[in-house]
């Protein structure tokens, strides 16, 4: 049944339709209004996250069928689990931050998929998650030459199995740093401080999700008290008005480029200017 509901800001008044009987990723999430048990549940229906625990299950049923040794098999998830953090780390700052995808017709739009969209409007639930075509490439280039080297192909296989299962973990995480709430624990306020710093703060630093180290070893690492201003990029990334005349593509694919705090941006058409 197809319900409608009045939605009020300032002057404007639009009808939003909302489709209640409609499947659960065909409507939008904003982490900001859900509570833990929402993304929980829309978490593990997303395509993404039901494809890793997918291949994790096969490449588990792989490692039984031909199991490495138990030493090779704790080695294997010793080094995912070490090196894991420093390519999240080095992906982050010197591939999503980078200023050079957006000057590449065909990189363009990768790059604002898998990461302008996301600052530009870091609580919106469904480009938050990576995408399959993003993610997997690096967890088969970390996990696989290894694993097979260290225990054959059932090492490769529990190489695998590790990637994916820690790429689920560090995208649950990192939904739990966006949702509107505050953790009991101590490691999870600090780790979600740091993440929110780098979101609406200044975005040249706190490049780890859950893990801080390769920040503080490079030099990126800060708490927010140690840089009093706002930096003027850190929802955008660098990517302005006057670079979007010279390189359009990303612009062209959102419709012009947006500025300021996404709370602060007027979502709601006037109808006067309509």
């Amino acid at each position: 049944m197809t319900t409608y509901i009045t939605v009020i800001e300032g002057a404007a008044a639009v009808n939003v339709i909302a489709d209640a009987a409609a499947p659960i990723w065909k409507r939008s999430h904003y982490l900001n209004k859900m509570s833990l048990r929402e993304l929980v549940v829309a978490y593990f229906q997303y395509y993404t996250i039901r494809a890793y625990l997918g291949i994790a299950a096969l490449a588990l049923g792989v490692a039984l069928w031909s199991p490495p040794t138990l030493v090779a098999a704790a080695l294997i998830v010793a080094f995912v689990a070490l090196v894991y953090p420093l390519v999240w780390y080095c992906l982050h700052r010197w591939v999503l931050h980078s200023r050079w995808m957006w000057k590449v017709p065909f990189l363009a739009a990768t790059w604002k998929r898998i990461h302008y969209d996301h600052h530009q409007d870091p609580n919106h639930l469904e480009i938050l998650f990576g995408t399959l075509k993003s993610e997997l490439p690096p967890v088969f280039l970390m996990t696989l030459p290894v694993g097979y080297a260290i225990g054959g192909t059932g090492g490769a296989a529990v190489g695998l199995a590790t990637g994916v299962l820690t790429t689920c973990f560090y995208e649950f995480c990192h939904c739990i740093q966006h949702l509107s709430y505050k953790p009991k624990n101590k490691w999870l306020q600090d780790m979600k401080a740091r993440h929110m710093a780098h979101h609406f703060h200044d975005e040249s630093g706190n490049f780890g999700i859950t893990n801080f180290a390769w920040d503080r070893l490079l030099g990126t690492f800060y708490e927010r008290i140690e840089r009093p201003a706002r930096s003027a990029t850190v929802f955008n990334l660098g990517y302005t008005e006057e670079v979007a005349r010279r390189y359009p593509w990303v612009a062209r694919l959102s419709g012009g480029v947006a500025s300021g705090h996404p709370r602060q941006r007027d979502r709601v058409p006037d109808r006067k200017a309509a």
